[in-house]
């Protein structure tokens, strides 16, 4: 591909992601930069109206929440996920491969979905929750669990390949010199998979800082975290300068966090050996592997799977006059407005994705912007594109676009490992033989990367279908999805509304996961061929 074209091809992707994300992260800074705070001295400069935030009391606590909430779930997630991922690097057992596959169920299940799964089976009226006396309304612990869903298999995956990247001579060697198995954890194995460990505790920290979803149904007034703040502050004070403010220090944080990440990554960056460690099998006469495999279950089962089981037992458990009312024009018209809006935004990320992947390949720092989504919350997003363009609010391809930009990184990041994966001579024999650059990409490339293709297509879908804070910021009443008209179901009174609820949840639960195997399982078919 010559420099030229490489421009041409990424001409529109960088565009796109400058107009959706970075031009409304610029209004946003400058926004709050330039309009001094209600209870900020006058005349003061930029700095000083920065700083006056943290004299209110509610505000203050709002940073501070987010920021205690995000660590104490990284403490957890670390602490429950690391013994979790050791023994399923040593130990094979009945299962674990489906476990594995499995834990990848958080990054496909809406956010909305995620917290109504977690008041299903931890909340006050919960399968389990009901007999524990500390989940009761208004739990600082109801939030927390939210995101121990959702981030613990990031823990538990990274743990998983940083011990099985062991290498298998230094631990035979350490055994053979009488090391203890509690001591050649300590001394060799952990300090080894600890790189990994701190890159997944530092996106755990990262995620938790930047939710919405979970925060706004989980967390309630009293633990509102800084993201639901700046939703209150737009979306029902309508204090924009406020709202701005607080959104510059989450901006500050997040940057901070995801730096550190960069850092990390690139710090402890070690390639793969082949001597490495293989899972072992149970011998009959040992049992404390066995204890380790029940706590994997456990941890697993309580924290990943149940709270998708409840919903299910949630929604069966409704009424027949429930199931009546789910089954309306309403709900048809929600269901029809998330088809279109996802396949809309689905065609859109994977034309910009494809295009920016391509033009990675030969650009480091290009590749990075691609990812500059992921960066920023949804919610920064949205008040920004409120502050850019509020004259194109009552237009669907605004929505449809902010869609296309979070999901535009889920394409980017597999097609772009995919082409690196590719060897480049099979393409310079291509054109060798004559074949134009777009034939060599139709013939060649597709084929080879077509798998990645479906993996990032499958989980941009996933997302786009659950997708709930740009929604609930941009949508209008006549745009109402599956998510926002779930949210609607838990805003109005009455036992009806709250099964209502349960049943929708499910049912976007299923709509997800069939979507998502809709488009995953031929690459799984085409990966063997």
């Amino acid at each position: 591909m010559t420099h030229w074209r490489s421009i041409a091809l990424g001409l529109w992707p960088a565009l796109f992601i400058g107009g959706l994300a970075v031009l409304p992260m610029l209004r946003l800074v400058w926004f709050g930069a330039t309009e001094p705070l209600p209870f900020a001295q006058q005349g003061g400069d930029f700095w000083q109206g920065l700083l006056a935030i943290w004299q209110d009391d509610y505000l203050r606590g709002r940073i501070v929440w987010s920021l205690t909430q995000a660590g104490v779930t990284t403490f957890l997630a670390v602490s429950l996920g690391v013994p979790v991922a050791w023994v399923m690097a040593r130990w094979r057992f009945a299962g674990r491969g489906w476990l594995l596959q499995t834990l990848m169920l958080p990054f496909v299940v809406p956010t909305l979905v995620a917290a109504m799964g977690v008041l299903a089976w931890w909340g006050p009226q919960g399968v389990l929750g009901q007999w524990l006396p500390w989940t009761a309304s208004e739990s600082p612990w109801l939030l927390i669990a939210g995101n121990l869903f959702f981030n613990l298999c990031l823990v538990i995956r990274a743990g998983v390949a940083g011990f099985s990247s062991q290498s298998a001579a230094q631990f035979d060697v350490a055994r053979t010199l009488g090391a203890t198995p509690w001591r050649t954890f300590w001394r060799l194995e952990l300090p080894h998979a600890m790189p990994a460990i701190l890159s997944a505790a530092s996106l755990v920290f990262l995620y938790c800082l930047g939710g919405f979803g979970l925060a706004l149904l989980l967390g309630g007034q009293a633990y509102a975290t800084a993201e639901v703040a700046i939703y209150t502050l737009v979306a029902h004070e309508l204090e924009l300068v406020l709202a701005s403010q607080l959104a510059l220090w989450m901006l500050l944080f997040t940057g901070i966090v995801v730096g550190l990440y960069a850092w990390l990554q690139m710090r402890h960056a070690t390639p793969r050996g082949a001597d490495v460690m293989v899972p072992r099998d149970l011998q009959k006469k040992q049992w404390w592997p066995r204890i380790g495999i029940a706590w994997v279950w456990l941890v697993c089962g309580a924290v990943s799977l149940a709270p998708l089981l409840a919903i299910f037992i949630k929604a069966l458990s409704a009424s027949a006059a429930t199931w009546a009312h789910v089954l309306s024009a309403e709900t048809g018209a929600a269901l029809f407005n998330t088809l279109r809006f996802s396949a809309a935004g689905l065609v859109v990320a994977l034309v910009l994705g494809v295009c920016h992947a391509l033009v990675g390949g030969r650009y480091w720092w290009w590749r990075m912007w691609g990812l500059l989504p992921l960066m920023v919350s949804p919610v920064m997003i949205a008040f920004g594109l409120l502050l850019v363009v509020p004259h194109w609010l009552d237009h669907w391809p605004l929505l449809v676009g902010a869609y296309a930009l979070l999901a535009m990184p889920l394409v980017v990041q597999p097609m772009a490992q995919a082409l690196d994966a590719l060897p480049t001579a099979w393409a310079d024999a291509a054109r060798s033989l004559g074949a134009t650059p777009w034939r060599v990409w139709w013939r060649v490339t597709l084929p080879l990367v077509r798998p990645a293709l479906r993996r990032g297509a499958a989980f941009a879908l996933a997302t786009m279908v659950g997708e709930f804070a740009v929604t609930l910021f941009l949508s209008r009443p006549e745009w109402t999805t599956l998510t926002t008209l779930i949210y609607q179901h838990l805003g109005r009174a009455g036992r009806t509304q709250l099964e209502s609820a349960w049943v929708l949840s499910a049912g976007l639960l299923c709509l997800t996961l069939w979507l998502f195997w809709l488009i995953e399982k031929p690459s799984k078919r085409g990966s063997h061929a």
